[in-house]
């Protein structure tokens, strides 16, 4: 019979054999060796046992040339090498590297651990002297003699090798932490990230209009340093515009857990308003930290009656676009160009009709652990997004800092030639209240007419998690400024009067989630600004909530914005979806039903549902109806992911115009091998290298796959973090085998790592070895290629399995069962083409 090998297990060190190499295939009779050796061994119970090997023979061939003795000194022998092995160090995985193995008296396998070892696995090295005094790169012979109770096991079936260390020895590392030496720069690669949408309306009026947008971030890596460019262009209605929203180089300072960058960008919006500069920047970075010592772009939530175009705007840029389906949506992707303020939202209907809101972005209460020293310092040009303001030269730097579990101090200055603030404030735990946070800014002004404002802003932030009924307050924020206080912002605005009437008064904002019971929940998020000696106010609202019963979604939700100097807007929405994978997977029935103030009830019903075998085709279709006079409209969205980018389509037809809308979002990564296409990219991302192998997927990224010349883009990875990047060997070609199906890479912040997958591109081959006596090879002879790229062992009937062989290159190969000189051989052979999946020949071996 034919066995396949356990795919988890690695190979050793070239030149060594395994009788678990990955990706191969044993040989007809070689399984049975394996079971019958390991009874006997289990059944006898002395300390060598003799298996006779002529029970294994059946064809005639001489037993006196099998030698099995290795695998008959115990139930655990195995041979040795160097393997791959998973370290796990008390029960949590620490490294994933080579280690040579040792055999022992009893077959066994004894690691080599070293004390180089031992500090990568965070041990204190240093704290015992026998180990200090034993050379770095030398196996230790027995870890307990220089650790007390430390102790190794190896599994070898799982390739899994268990230390287990007294928590005295080890170093005190926060969970998730990932040593600095390991982060990797990545290679030299310039990129594009690229995102296009557009749309075409044909009234029956014959008012037809077109619209396109395209959002590029562009970039180019060399070393450690990141050249970006994020840029945007936008043509409505023969209105068209190039946007160059900043230009900046950008590398990280390990030793400050820092980011250095200069160029346009724009300033932490923590304690002061975040600000548009040119310039130059140091802040800490919070990536840097270990995932359990970290730490905002808003979720944008809205209805729409069809399928509407939804702008988001931040200081003036467009920084999102794109089209939603009839009914509530939710935007949580989005790319902010600063760190807060607020979001402009415009939604334009099919018709053309267009609704709009603010919702504000800002950051959670400041509050640090204790000893966490967070800073920013800014020196640069002020940029604004009108040409009427003025751009000053700035400075501004914050400091915050962890005082204790239960206090957290911060403060900043921002200087100017014509303005100067300074803040200060402090973050309070409240213990099971919550947490809160006070701070005070004074500023002083000088208006065109050279008269001095001055004034102060008071600010209270409040956070919190009410376990006992589940609620969480992930912000709730009061500020009030005096009538004499201005923002850096409002101080650089064109003044039309000395007095500046409109500046800010007072903000409040709120976001609530509330859980109500088992799968359903309860939202709320509201905001109200008004401004000094004007009545009017803006406002938004949202409140909604989601519940599931029997696999049936419900979605109701509700919606209220008012902006200056126009009409309040109110909607109501009610989302149902029904799962209809019993008839066809992966699929929903939708209903959805809105109601507008002073407007009409629309209703849809619909499908939707994704396709093909990784879910890389995502479709929806619709029926509205609306009232008073509304009419009918049909709608039609489909998205497919493919290796190359992901390409959006959809159409819109009612009683007055029809609307067709495109686009395309992906990659261009260009690096030292070539041009390599990609889906949307990350800040951080991984260049897939198979040695050429074309059409290897990429598990849990749906369409993801290595291109022609075997390479492929994986586009999110989070840096700083160990990122595991895995092949699906089930959709590997006939003719590829890989011989390590992960790897762990660890980007440096927006760098681009290579994780190169060993993949062998050749036709399987069975070789029966003939001796010049007519005899074959004997069972459980190790044969080995010339270049060591190929191995395997003999069955007993002399045949030899081969994957991954070249066709028309000569392949010599050197078979050893035993040490004399009469116990090896040699073979040669070149195979043609064939269209069988796997050829079978015979090749004399002397």
């Amino acid at each position: 019979m034919t066995m396949g090998y356990d795919t988890n297990a690695q190979r050793p060190e070239k030149g060594m054999y395994s009788p678990h190499q990955q990706g191969k295939t044993l040989a007809p009779g070689v399984s049975c060796i394996f079971l019958v050796i390991t009874c006997l061994v289990h059944s006898v119970h002395a300390e060598e046992v003799y298996f006779d090997p002529r029970l294994l023979e059946n064809n005639g061939q001489a037993t006196n040339n099998v030698d099995l003795s290795v695998f008959a000194l115990s139930d655990k022998a195995q041979v040795a090498g160097v393997y791959n092995t998973s370290i796990y160090v008390n029960q949590e995985k620490a490294l994933q590297q080579n280690i040579r193995y040792d055999q022992k008296s009893d077959g066994s396998l004894i690691p080599q651990i070293t004390p180089d070892l031992l500090r990568a696995l965070n041990v204190r090295v240093d704290a015992f002297p026998s180990l200090t005094q034993h050379p770095h790169d030398a196996p230790l012979d027995n870890l307990t003699l220089y650790i007390p109770a430390a102790n190794a096991k190896f599994d070898f079936n799982r390739m899994r090798l268990d230390l287990s260390i007294p928590q005295a020895a080890m170093e005190r590392k926060a969970s998730g932490y990932v040593d600095p030496k390991k982060w990797d720069d990545g290679v030299p690669v310039l990129f594009s990230n690229y995102t296009f949408s557009g749309s075409q309306r044909n009234n029956k009026n014959g008012s037809d209009d077109s619209s396109q947008y395209l959002n590029l971030q562009n970039g180019l890596n060399l070393g450690a340093w990141r050249l970006r460019n994020y840029s945007t262009y936008s043509n409505s209605d023969g209105q068209q515009s190039w946007d160059a929203i900043s230009t900046y180089v950008q590398r990280d300072i390990k030793a400050l857990k820092s980011q250095l960058l200069i160029g346009e960008s724009s300033t932490p919006g923590d304690l002061f308003p975040s600000l548009q500069f040119t310039g130059v920047q140091l802040s800490s970075d919070d990536n840097m930290l270990p995932n359990s010592q970290r730490g905002f772009a808003p979720t944008i939530r809205g209805i729409a009656n069809s399928n509407a175009e939804v702008t988001i705007r931040q200081d003036g840029y467009i920084i999102y676009q794109s089209y939603v389906a009839p009914g509530a949506f939710e935007i949580n992707d989005l790319y902010p160009s600063s760190y807060s303020g607020d979001l402009e939202v415009t939604v334009k209907e099919a018709d053309g009709t267009e609704r709009k809101f603010n919702q504000p972005f800002s950051a959670v209460p400041v509050m640090q652990r204790p000893g966490r020293l967070k800073y920013s310092s800014t020196v640069g040009r002020y940029r604004s997004n009108d040409s009427g303001d003025k751009e000053p030269e700035f400075a501004q730097g914050t400091v915050i800092y962890g005082v204790s579990n239960e206090i957290t101090t911060y403060g900043g200055f921002l200087l100017s030639p014509d303005y100067m603030a300074g803040q200060a404030g402090m973050g309070f735990s409240l213990f099971a209240l919550g947490s809160l946070s006070a701070d005070v800014t004074q500023a002083q002004t000088r208006l065109d007419n050279d008269q001095n404002s001055s004034g102060q802003s008071y600010r209270i932030q409040y956070s919190k998690n009410v376990e006992t009924t589940d609620t969480n307050f992930s912000v709730a924020s009061y500020r009030y400024s005096t009538s004499g206080f201005y923002d850096f912002d409002e101080a650089n605005q064109s003044q039309d009067n000395a007095s500046q009437d409109g500046h800010k008064r007072s903000k409040f904002q709120v976001s609530i989630n509330q859980a109500l019971w088992e799968g359903a929940s309860l939202y709320l998020s509201a905001y109200q600004q008004d401004y000094w000696r004007r009545t009017n106010k803006e406002k938004n609202i949202s409140l909604g909530m989601n519940t599931s019963v029997s696999g049936i979604s419900y979605n109701f939700s509700y919606s209220y914005s008012q902006m200056e100097n126009q009409e309040n807007d109110q909607q109501f929405a009610l989302n149902i979806r029904v799962p209809l994978s019993r008839w066809l997977p992966q699929s929903w029935a939708t209903y959805n039903v809105t109601h507008q103030k002073n407007g009409d009830t629309r209703q849809q019903v619909g499908l939707s549902g994704t396709a093909l075998d990784d879910y890389r085709l995502s479709y929806s279709l619709q029926q509205s109806h609306a009232d008073q006079g509304g009419g009918d409209s049909s709608n039609l969205n489909a998205s497919y992911r493919s290796s190359y980018g992901t390409l959006n389509a959809g159409y819109y037809y009612d009683d007055h115009s029809q609307q067709t809308s495109y686009g395309l979002a992906g990659g261009i990564v260009a690096h030292e091998k070539g041009v390599t296409l990609s889906q949307s990219l990350g800040d951080s991302f991984a260049l897939i290298d198979t040695n050429g192998a074309s059409g290897a997927r990429v598990q849990n990224i749906p369409g993801l796959k290595t291109d022609w010349r075997g390479y492929a883009v994986v586009p999110y990875l989070t840096s700083y973090t160990e990122n595991r990047i895995v092949i699906d060997t089930t959709t590997l070609p006939a003719d590829v085998d890989v011989t390590n199906t992960s790897e762990l890479v660890i980007p440096n912040k927006g760098a681009m790592v290579v994780a190169h997958f060993d993949a062998r591109i050749g036709v399987r081959v069975l070789i029966k070895l003939t001796r010049s006596d007519g005899s074959v090879v004997p069972f459980g002879a190790v044969a080995v290629s010339e270049d060591q790229t190929l191995e395997n062992i003999v069955d007993d009937g002399g045949v030899l399995y081969l994957s991954g062989v070249k066709v028309e290159e000569p392949i010599k190969l050197h078979v050893k069962w035993g040490t004399s000189a009469n116990q090896q051989c040699k073979a040669s052979l070149n195979l043609r083409q064939s269209a069988a999946s796997v050829q079978s020949v015979t090749t004399p071996c002397v």
